[in-house]
C-alpha cells in the first residue's frame, strides 16, 4: 500500500512540474516582450547612449527613453528614432527626430539607424578630434520613388529616373554649437532605377570651422570663435545661419507691417560630401540641403554663448518696431503671455519644420567592390577595414554622363514633426 501510494505521489508530482513546464513555454514569449529596456549590446554603450535628460517639460523618463536603441556594428549600443509621444505609455519626450524611417523603401536594407556611429568611429580613428554631438539634433528624413533627371532643367533632361531616399542630419539647431562647429554627422542612403545606388555613413565637414554664413545677407562670413575640436578641417558648402542683424531687420517691423519669419529664421546647412580612395579618387559625391525654419537660436555676439532666442524678440520695441503676427503673436497669444522662455511647449520657435534638397549625385565605381571601408570623414577608402573605418556601399556604377538632379527636388517643406510636448532644445 505505502508503495503505491509514494508510486501515484512521484506521479502526481512529475504530472505538476510537466504542466509548469508548459505554461513557462507558453509565456516566455509574452515575458520577452514586455521587459523594459535594450539590453546590453556585446561591446557595451557607446558615447552617443544615453545622453538625454528629461526637463521639466517632459513627461517620459530617462529609461524608457533609452530603450529606443539599436546595436551598431561595432556591437556598441546606440539611440536610435523614436516618436515624441512614446506609443505605449502616452508620456512626451519633448523632441524629435523627424520621420519615421520604417516607412522608407530602403528601411528593409538599412535597418534602425545608429545615432552618433560616425562620431564613435573617429574616436577611434583620431582620438585628437574627438567630436561628439547632442542627442535631440539628429533628424531623418525620406521619401520613395522622387522623380530625378540626368542634365539641364526640366526641358532639357536627358531623362528621368526613379529614386528611393533615406537620410539622417544631425542638425542642431537651439545651440551654439553649429556657430563654430562644422563636422556633423550624416547617414545617407540613395537607390534608383538606373542603378545609380549608395549608403554612406560620416562625419560631412560643412563649410568653414569657427565660422558661418550669414543668411539674410549674401556670403558675409561671420567669425564666431575657435572650432571644437580645434583640428576640425575646412569642408566644401556651408552654414547659413540668421543672427542678430537678420532677426531685426525682417521680425522688427512697423505698425501696418508683418514679420517675415521666413527671411529672419531660416537655416540652410549646404552640403558638398564626398567618399574617396587613399589615391583621391572620388567614388561618390552628394551635395544635400538640409533647412530648418524657425529655429530656436540665432547668432547674438552680445548673448552668453553668441546664443540669442527668437521668442526674446518677440517682446522687444525698437524705435517704435516691434514684431508683428507671424510666429510671435502664435506663441504669446497677440502677446497676452509674456515672458516665455525658449524652451516653453508654448513657443513656435521650435525647428520641427523642415526640408531637405537632394541635388547631386554622382558615383563613378564601375570597376571597383560595392563595400569600401573609408575613415570618420569619408577619406582613405580601402577594401579592407581598418581601426576606426565605416563601411560604406557603392553600387558598380558610374553615371558620369551628368549629375543625378543638380538642383532638387525638394522634400519634406509640407511636413511638421512638432507634437504633443515638442520644445527647444529640439
Amino acid at each position: 500500500m505505502y508503495e503505491r501510494f509514494v508510486d501515484q505521489s512521484t506521479r502526481a508530482r512529475k504530472r505538476v512540474l510537466f504542466v509548469l513546464f508548459l505554461l513557462l513555454i507558453l509565456l516566455a514569449p509574452a515575458c520577452e516582450t514586455s521587459t523594459s529596456g535594450p539590453g546590453i549590446a556585446p561591446n557595451g554603450f557607446s558615447a552617443a547612449y544615453g545622453r538625454w535628460e528629461p526637463s521639466s517639460h517632459d513627461t517620459c523618463t530617462k529609461q524608457g527613453h533609452d530603450s529606443y536603441a539599436v546595436e551598431g556594428p561595432d556591437g556598441k549600443l546606440y539611440p536610435t528614432w523614436h516618436p515624441p509621444v512614446d506609443p505605449a505609455t502616452g508620456c512626451t519626450f519633448g523632441h524629435e527626430h523627424g520621420r519615421d524611417p520604417s516607412g522608407s523603401d530602403l528601411f528593409g536594407k538599412v535597418g534602425k539607424i545608429p545615432f552618433g556611429y560616425a562620431n564613435e568611429q573617429l574616436d577611434i580613428y583620431d582620438p585628437f578630434t574627438a567630436r561628439h554631438e547632442d542627442h535631440v539634433g539628429h533628424k531623418v528624413e525620406w521619401e520613395n520613388d522622387v522623380r530625378m533627371k540626368f542634365g539641364g532643367d526640366a526641358s532639357s533632361a536627358v531623362f528621368e529616373v526613379r529614386c528611393d531616399v533615406l537620410t539622417k542630419m544631425h542638425q542642431g539647431s537651439h545651440s551654439k554649437d553649429a556657430f563654430t562647429n562644422n563636422l556633423h554627422e550624416i547617414v545617407y542612403h540613395i537607390d534608383c532605377s538606373d542603378g545609380t545606388a549608395f549608403g554612406v555613413t560620416m562625419l560631412t565637414a560643412i563649410g568653414t570651422p569657427g565660422e558661418f554664413v550669414r543668411r539674410c545677407d549674401g556670403d558675409v562670413h561671420v567669425h564666431a570663435g575657435p572650432p571644437s575640436p580645434p583640428n576640425s578641417p575646412e569642408g566644401g558648402g556651408k552654414r547659413r545661419i540668421p543672427d542678430r542683424s537678420c532677426v531685426e531687420e525682417f521680425m522688427l517691423v512697423r505698425e501696418g507691417e508683418r514679420s517675415n519669419d521666413r527671411q529672419a529664421l531660416f537655416e540652410s546647412w549646404q552640403i558638398s560630401a564626398q567618399v574617396r580612395t587613399v589615391n583621391g579618387h572620388r567614388l561618390a559625391s552628394f551635395n544635400p540641403y538640409f533647412n530648418v525654419f524657425l529655429p530656436s537660436r540665432f547668432y547674438d555676439a552680445t548673448k552668453p554663448n553668441n546664443t540669442g532666442r527668437p521668442i526674446d524678440i518677440c517682446y522687444e520695441t525698437i524705435g517704435g518696431r516691434r514684431a508683428r503676427g507671424g510666429a510671435c503673436a502664435e506663441s504669446t497669444g497677440e502677446g497676452f503671455l509674456q515672458n516665455l522662455n525658449f524652451d516653453d511647449p508654448r513657443s513656435a520657435f521650435n525647428g520641427v519644420r523642415r526640408s531637405f534638397d537632394i541635388n547631386s549625385n554622382r558615383v563613378s565605381n564601375a570597376e571597383g567592390p560595392e563595400v569600401w571601408y573609408s575613415d570618420p570623414l569619408g577619406r582613405n577608402a580601402q577594401t579592407q577595414p581598418f581601426p576606426g573605418s565605416i563601411r560604406q556601399y557603392i553600387a558598380r556604377k558610374n553615371n558620369d554622363r551628368g549629375p543625378l538632379n543638380p538642383s532638387g527636388p525638394t522634400v519634406g517643406s509640407e511636413r511638421n514633426y512638432g507634437g504633443p510636448g515638442v520644445h527647444a532644445p529640439n
